[in-house]
């Protein structure tokens, strides 16, 4: 075995117990003890970590998390069938460890934004998946606004589905957001640059997006004619369609699930209010027309501002295992208040609020994914598994990956987030690895 290799491991995961390795003068057993193995099946180093609460089979457990090649592993198949135990072990002092966080709606930050056509869209990408580590963010889906058709040529060749590490977060598909939705609900999205495919059907979409093969998520407004043929061409390509920016009655809705849509766009927003004679596409929450099996998911935007905690509460009470939280983060987020761009728009930031420049129509959020899991907790007074799982099981499931991302079951990739118990974030880690941690001086 290489302990060499195995201590320069350690130098680069000792955060985990929050002293930096230039604070810390104690011995270095206190923080990651080097364990004797049997390395039977792998030379790989395994990993333990100690003293901290795992979120598994929905609830918070005292129990330690084992990894090994990035992926969680079944201590009981170590110890009897490898008669193996770890090499590394990383004392979490008492954090929760939960799935690493999946935004799949962020249309950028930092003072990036994803519908800007440019020639190096990858580096805007890339610096966005770096720096939401900080907020717990492991994977997500760039989310793209209503553009000219030009820009998703342009823009959606340039972007690749990627596993994340130390450079960033992990990119799962793109999120197409329009531009095939409704005038009348259009909200933030330009007039001029809606679409239907009323004439040409699943074409005109193919014709308009030019490429969907790094596509994993399209919003569409249901009442337009021809919705149905292309919802089933969208789900043949395993791409999950979500229902917003719509008027679209509670029948219209329920017929885009019979044919595969399962994701609501941030329900509420840019939808009809929900109303006791025909409650909209918000009916499908507690619709019993939904196909047997199938789980109608919707996104909501946990900032204080988008959604009031009492229809927070309301949502969450009728349907909590289809509750995703999402950002919808804009180029602002993380910036100072002023103007910055969304799509093809000037956006203003006051305060918390993001408006379309002139108005009062809002424009996405500045919200992080950690700030949003707070807030949610709090509005609701759900348990903390609820508020963790809204960010991390639940968008796997959207997205059809729960078996690997979004849990901390045995096989599953070991993306996942250390916080404290007001769910702060302490660390971020994907494949087993530390790609973020706060600065710690003392505990």
């Amino acid at each position: 075995m290489n302990y060499g290799s195995l201590f320069y491991t350690f130098l680069h995961l000792d955060i985990a117990t929050e002293t930096t390795r230039e604070d810390y003068q104690g011995p270095i057993h206190s923080l990651a003890l080097t364990m004797p193995s049997n390395k039977s099946v792998s030379d790989a180093p395994i990993f333990q970590f100690t003293n901290c609460r795992i979120l598994k089979d929905h609830k918070l457990q005292k129990e330690d998390l084992w990894v090994r090649e990035g992926k969680i592993l079944n201590p009981e198949k170590l110890f009897f069938d490898e008669k193996g135990s770890a090499d590394i072990q990383i004392d979490c002092q008492n954090s929760l460890i939960a799935p690493g966080f999946i935004d799949t709606q962020i249309n950028g930050g930092f003072g990036v934004d994803f519908s800007m056509a440019k020639d190096d869209v990858s580096s805007g990408i890339s610096l966005v998946a770096q720096k939401i580590l900080s907020h717990g963010v492991t994977s997500f889906c760039p989310t793209l606004v209503t553009s000219p058709s030009s820009v998703y040529h342009q823009v959606l060749p340039q972007i690749c589905v990627a596993d994340g590490g130390p450079h960033g977060a992990g990119i799962l598909g793109v999120h197409l957001e329009g531009p095939f939705i409704s005038s009348e609900k259009r909200g933030a999205h330009l007039e001029r640059f809606l679409c239907s495919y009323e004439m040409g059907g699943f074409q005109n979409l193919l014709e308009t997006y030019g490429c969907l093969d790094k596509v994993s998520i399209v919003t569409l407004a249901p009442e337009i004619k021809r919705s149905s043929e292309v919802i089933t061409e969208l789900i043949k390509r395993r791409i999950c369609v979500s229902l917003g920016h719509s008027v679209a009655n509670l029948s219209q809705a329920e017929e885009a699930v019979k044919h595969g849509a399962t994701y609501i766009t941030h329900l509420f927003n840019a939808m009809l209010p929900f109303h006791h004679r025909d409650p909209g596409i918000v009916g499908l929450l507690t619709s019993d027309q939904i196909p047997k099996g199938q789980t109608v998911f919707y996104g909501m935007i946990a900032d204080g501002i988008h959604t009031n905690p009492a229809a927070l509460r309301l949502a969450h009470l009728a349907h909590p295992k289809g509750l995703v939280l999402v950002t919808d983060a804009i180029t602002a987020m993380g910036l100072a208040p002023g103007k910055h761009s969304l799509g093809q728009q000037v956006i203003e930031i006051e305060g918390l609020n993001a408006y379309v420049a002139g108005t009062k129509i809002l424009a996405g959020s500045i919200a992080t994914m950690d700030m949003c899991v707070r807030y949610f907790l709090e509005a609701t007074g759900c348990t903390v598994e609820s508020a963790l799982e809204a960010a991390s099981l639940h968008p796997a499931q959207v997205l059809g990956i729960q078996h690997r991302k979004g849990t901390l079951n045995y096989g599953a990739d070991a993306d996942f987030v250390l916080l404290d118990d007001y769910l702060n974030v302490r660390a971020t880690y994907i494949a087993g690895n530390r790609v973020w941690t706060k600065d710690f001086c003392t505990l």
